[in-house]
């Protein structure tokens, strides 16, 4: 185990910095200054490296949208819509669903009108032939149509009718 650990240390890159300056040995403090220093701009130079990437790849092209780029189709080729085309899809079917939808009910309902509309016919129909056949099926009318009948062989009753009881 300790020969792994010996031969990984090994392995490990060392950084050896050496001091050619000969005023180094005679002035520590200005030296350490000066490490600091330049670590200082190694860390802002980093930091700068790293805002630059950063601003490039992930530009917002929302800055200067017009009219005629929309219009022109440029908005499509942004990556987050190119990342979004499946959404989009999804959306669009859940649309047309949507639509296909609304589209059969509108036609249903409809069709309850029109079909409301012969039911009410039809009841108008029975209610005015009801009363038609009540119209003439009363008595008074019966006897009427008897009366001026000169063919028929029908005469009104002289007796009134009686009611015969049968027993069980």
């Amino acid at each position: 185990m300790a020969k792994e650990k010996d031969e990984i240390k090994e392995q490990e890159p060392k950084l050896i910095v050496e001091n050619l300056d000969e005023t180094a040995e005679q002035a520590p403090q200005e030296n350490a200054e000066t490490e600091a220093q330049q670590q200082a701009e190694e860390i802002s130079s980093f930091k700068e490296v790293i805002r630059e990437q950063a601003t490039e790849e992930d530009a917002p092209a929302a800055k200067n949208f017009t009219l005629s780029k929309i219009l022109g189709g440029d908005i499509l080729s942004t990556p987050l819509i190119r990342n979004q085309v499946w959404v989009v899809l999804l959306i669009v079917g859940f649309l047309l669903i949507y639509i296909s939808c609304r589209y059969r009910c509108q036609q249903y309902l409809i069709e309850i009108d029109k079909l409301k509309r012969e039911l009410q016919d039809a009841k108008y129909k029975a209610l005015s032939s009801s009363s038609q056949l009540t119209e003439k099926c009363r008595e008074s009318h019966v006897l009427d149509v008897i009366r001026n009948t000169q063919d028929s062989i029908l005469q009104p009753g002289n007796q009134p009718p009686f009611i015969i009881n049968i027993e069980k």
